[in-house]
């Protein structure tokens, strides 16, 4: 005869009661959008390698915006996507100018949306004509050192321009405590969130959005500054130097092969908001299979997003975040 502790099922036997059973659950809140503006202010240029997402230009970008504000999208990541010729060089020296796609970008959606909060990624990769996150020495290795100082730049530029959070992914030591010293010296500090991509991973999940973005390396790999998919160890000292160093929030990227990481992110940062990217591969993979009638595409998004969540994140950087939007509403009706 079974215990009275044994019998399990009389608590899950309702929606209600299995609703129950979760720590928290997902809001609209807690998801942001990553979107790619482009520097061809009239572009709408679908993405093949991410069916349903888009370049767009900021010409077209109040119009792309205004449905997914009304079904109550809270936050969005900005990634600028120069196109021009002649943009990119050694030193990323375009990424903050005021007439480009991302400072473009912010103080568009600022002025339109003032409810909406805006963060920017901040790296160097869509802007250096080799590709790679930082600046480099002649021998093709990263110098620390000049890279902080430029993305420091950059991040307070951003922040000048109106973004309330930059988001760092470049992955370069040290970077969270120059941009954090930068918004301090600015003034800025008070009022703009930086959130850290402490535990970013090399490894395949990146294709698509390198071909959103436009930033591919012209060569080698970033091997040497992400972590190795085995690092668990490194991930939980990046965490805490990051957190040393001033981090507001902790990410990680990529999401769904890296719960343990969240899970540990959550432990190590007890007290710290936790995101996690749910990466460009991640999106097509799901994408796909559910078009070749593997699952149901609504229903594996949303256990990947209570995956995040029951893991310890609480904020979900997703492609999927405007149809979630849409079957949040769904389960509310």
């Amino acid at each position: 005869m079974s215990s009275p502790k044994s019998i399990l099922h009389g608590g899950i036997h309702y929606p209600l009661t299995r609703a129950l059973q979760a720590e928290r659950s997902l809001t609209k809140d807690m998801l942001m959008y990553p979107m790619f503006i482009s520097d061809d202010p009239e572009a709408l240029d679908a993405i093949a390698s991410l069916p349903g997402q888009y370049r767009i230009g900021t010409n077209k970008l109040v119009e792309f915006m205004n449905p997914l504000i009304k079904k109550g999208l809270k936050s969005v990541i900005i990634f600028g996507v120069p196109l021009k010729e002649g943009v990119k060089d050694k030193t990323g020296s375009r990424a903050d100018d005021p007439e480009g796609p991302t400072i473009l970008a912010v103080r568009l959606l600022r002025k339109t949306f003032p409810d909406l909060f805006v963060a920017c990624d901040v790296c160097l990769c869509e802007y250096t004509s080799h590709g790679h996150c930082g600046i480099l020495r002649e021998d093709g290795s990263l110098n620390n050192d000049l890279s902080n100082k430029r993305l420091a730049e950059v991040a307070v530029n951003y922040a000048k321009a109106g973004a309330q959070c930059v988001a760092p992914s470049d992955m370069m030591d040290g970077r969270i405590r120059s941009i954090k010293q930068g918004l301090m010296d600015s003034g800025l500090a008070h009022k703009v969130m930086l959130i850290s991509y402490s535990a970013k991973f090399a490894g395949n999940w990146y294709g698509p959005f390198r071909d959103a973005a436009n930033s591919v390396p012209a060569f080698g790999d970033r091997r040497c500054y992400q972590l190795p998919p085995n690092a668990r160890g490194l991930a939980r000292r990046a965490i805490k130097r990051d957190m040393e160093e001033g981090a507001d929030c902790i990410m990680v990227k990529p999401g769904m092969p890296y719960l343990d990481i969240v899970r540990e992110a959550a432990e190590i940062a007890a007290d710290y908001p936790i995101s996690v990217y749910q990466v460009s591969g991640e999106y097509s993979m799901l994408y796909h299979a559910s078009k070749a009638g593997v699952f149901d595409l609504k229903s594996i998004v949303m256990e990947t997003m209570t995956n995040f969540i029951r893991a310890g994140a609480t904020l979900v950087l997703t492609y999927y975040t405007p149809d979630i939007l849409t079957w949040l509403d769904e389960e509310q009706q």
